[in-house]
């Protein structure tokens, strides 16, 4: 297959993707009565990053560190640096007090909890794995103790039983276009790197971690058109906290993973930085404006130019 086809067809497919998995997660959260927030940390959020959880295995097995070590630090940057700020860009996400004191501070301690174990473990080993999934699990029982006594889609009445398994079937074809489409992509852009002589860890930082972060991105660009600010946001921080403790602990299980010596101070730093940040942002007048949005996106272009420039210097 031609790699612009396959670059061309991801694309779409995340497209349609995003749209039904949108779709059935509203339709999911009013039937269970909980809010689109515990769904957009849970069902999209984690669905969404299973492009991240399937390319870090498949990485680690193929002894790929820097690859799936990478993928996990630059999806995380690009949830908050790209998506949160288009998803502001495009609408105001409006944030409750509860969403940055539980799921804000998660996200913050999940972040530099990681750089902190980085910084004095070389690796990430099969107990360490399996800490993190029982953290994991740990933190969706205590969103979902919290969330569940949430009325059902902000004042909507309860879904239907057709209308509920409609909206599974919308969520499911939705989560199996992102997670093709993102391999299509994936494959594709690597395929492009590789050729022009980059690191395996600039490549996870870069061109798979974008990839991999598509589905993130679309989920949120729909739910930003459709005003379902929950969902944004929820996708933006679930997505952070299951890569850092979900993904990374899961790949760990299935092969221990080296932290790669050219992840630098500079990764790290804006990977701590950019989760601080969008919850500072969190904090102030309940919500994330587009003033702000237009900040991490700038962040972002920063990023991306010294990571261009770290390239060419290689």
């Amino acid at each position: 297959m031609p790699i612009w086809f396959q670059i061309a067809s991801g694309l779409a497919l995340l497209a349609i993707g995003g749209e039904c998995i949108v779709r059935g997660a509203v339709g999911v959260a009013r039937r269970f009565g909980v809010s689109e927030l515990l769904i957009g940390l849970t069902l999209v959020g984690f669905g969404t990053s299973t492009p991240e959880l399937l390319t870090s295995i498949n990485a680690a097995l193929h002894n790929a560190n820097g690859l799936a070590v990478g993928n996990v630090i630059g999806s995380n940057i690009f949830n908050i640096l790209l998506i949160g700020a288009v998803g502001a860009l495009i609408t105001p996400i409006a944030v409750r007090t509860r969403t940055v004191v539980r799921d804000g501070l998660a996200t913050i301690a999940v972040t530099a909890g990681l750089a902190t174990y980085a910084y004095y473990f070389p690796s990430v080993g099969r107990l360490a794995g399996a800490v993190m999934l029982l953290i994991l699990g740990a933190y969706v029982f205590v969103a979902w103790l919290t969330e569940r006594s949430t009325s059902p889609g902000a004042g909507e009445a309860p879904a239907t039983q057709r209308g509920f398994v409609a909206s599974l079937l919308f969520a499911a074809i939705g989560l199996a276009a992102l997670i093709f489409g993102a391999d299509l992509l994936v494959d594709g852009a690597s395929a492009l790197a590789r050729a022009m002589g980059l690191s395996e860890t600039l490549i996870g930082l870069t061109i798979v971690a974008i990839g991999t972060s598509l589905p993130e991105l679309m989920t949120s660009v729909v739910a930003g058109v459709r005003g379902r600010s929950g969902v944004a946001l929820g996708n933006v921080l679930g997505s952070n906290i299951y890569n850092g403790l979900g993904v990374l602990g899961a790949t760990a299980l299935v092969r221990p993973v080296t932290f790669p010596p050219d992840l630098g101070v500079v990764d790290w730093s804006v990977f701590v930085g950019s989760a601080i940040i969008f919850v500072i942002f969190a904090s102030t007048r309940q919500r994330i404006g587009r003033g702000e949005g237009a900040l991490l996106l700038l962040g972002f272009a920063c990023y991306m130019t010294y990571l261009v420039a770290r390239a060419s210097l290689v």
